[in-house]
């Protein structure tokens, strides 16, 4: 008999695929939303970190060209109203708005630091959207995917014990395979969730930090105009 339920258990593809292809429908459809799941995180873990990366080395450069010394009439004239680096964007968010409040007459209209700080803090805002999409994504697959793994188990062992019930067997031949595909939605509920989670809290505070200094540029910006407007 233990002859027999050997032979039997070494039958029995235990492979990821063969676990897969035994599992029943409502087990293969937690499986494959579980493997779509950690797909779409990777892809947003790697955007994310190269878009980052850009944006730190794009507010690196930025900064260098700010403080060379070149008037600020002449670096807006040259990277223009509409450029494409977030700290460009600030930058002439709030250049636009100083231009905008002189008069024809050479004088300001009333109000122009006020408007000029507004004009900053909604570039930054959209540049902080532009940052933050997609880790909400992050945080509902770390938080969920557990938990639909779980009940891909629940699904599978249930489905396991039916089995026994009906074949009126509890060799290990007949138990092992129900219980590995239900463990199965557990490990991919696992590995979906947990470079899920690490990586939401690594790029949020990357988020942050790059979000930090571009607020801190336009408190400094915004210093260097109330400055001119005072004198």
């Amino acid at each position: 008999m233990e002859a027999e339920t050997l032979a039997l258990a070494q039958e029995i593809d235990f492979s990821m695929w063969g676990l897969f292809a035994r599992a029943t429908l409502t087990v293969k459809l937690v499986m494959i939303m579980l493997i779509i799941a950690s797909f779409w995180s990777w892809s947003i873990i790697v955007q994310k970190l190269i878009q980052y990366r850009s944006a730190r080395s794009e507010a690196a450069r930025f900064d260098r060209a700010f403080w060379s010394g070149e008037p600020l009439d002449g670096l807006f004239d040259t990277i223009g109203a509409d450029p494409d680096g977030p700290s460009e964007k600030i930058f002439a968010a709030g250049m636009s708005e100083w231009r905008r409040s002189h008069r024809d007459d050479g004088g300001l209209i009333p109000g122009a630091t006020a408007r000029i700080d507004r004009s900053m803090d909604v570039a930054i805002a959209k540049e902080a959207e532009r940052l933050q999409k997609g880790l909400t994504v992050l945080a509902t697959v770390g938080s969920s995917a557990p938990f639909i793994g779980l009940f891909g188990t629940v699904i599978g062992i249930m489905n396991a014990f039916i089995e026994i019930a009906e074949q009126q067997n509890t060799n290990l031949a007949v138990v092992a395979p129900g219980i590995a595909e239900a463990l199965l939605a557990t490990g991919l509920g696992l590995l979906a969730a947990i470079p899920a989670v690490i990586f939401y809290n690594k790029l949020s505070a990357d988020s942050d930090r790059v979000l930090g200094t571009h607020e801190a540029f336009a408190d400094e910006f915004a210093t260097i105009l109330s400055r001119q407007l005072d004198s």
